[in-house]
């Protein structure tokens, strides 16, 4: 009975199992969360821990007032499939708000928001 017990358990012992992320998460950005940038940048850039299906993740980028000021469509590939950019119409001073809803290759869905401001 115990030899059938070890040998049942072998393979557990020399091949554990290995944590995988299940979610892409947001790894980072530029402008960098919460930050302060002198000058209006051109463009967010969003870092996932995952790759992402470009047809299915979005970004967009708000004023204060709530009015978009991007682009309106996302970029991928320089730099991988795990980072998302979209360009920026010219920044005045102020806050601007960044939502991403994202869709991960392992099939699951992300999203969040974050904050930066423009000027002193």
């Amino acid at each position: 009975m115990r030899t059938r017990i070890l040998i049942a358990m072998l393979p557990s012992l020399l091949f554990p199992a290995t944590t995988a992320d299940a979610h892409a998460f947001l790894d980072h950005a530029d402008p960098r969360v919460g930050s302060t940038v002198r000058t209006a940048p051109h463009t967010v850039t969003l870092w996932f821990t995952q790759d992402l299906e470009p047809s299915f993740s979005t970004v967009e980028v708000r004023n204060a007032s709530g009015a978009r000021v991007d682009s309106g469509k996302a970029s991928f590939g320089a730099g991988g499939r795990s980072v998302m950019r979209i360009a920026l119409k010219p920044l005045s001073p102020g806050t601007y708000t960044v939502s991403w809803r994202v869709l991960s290759v392992d099939t699951h869905t992300t999203e969040g928001t974050f904050s930066f401001r423009v000027g002193g």
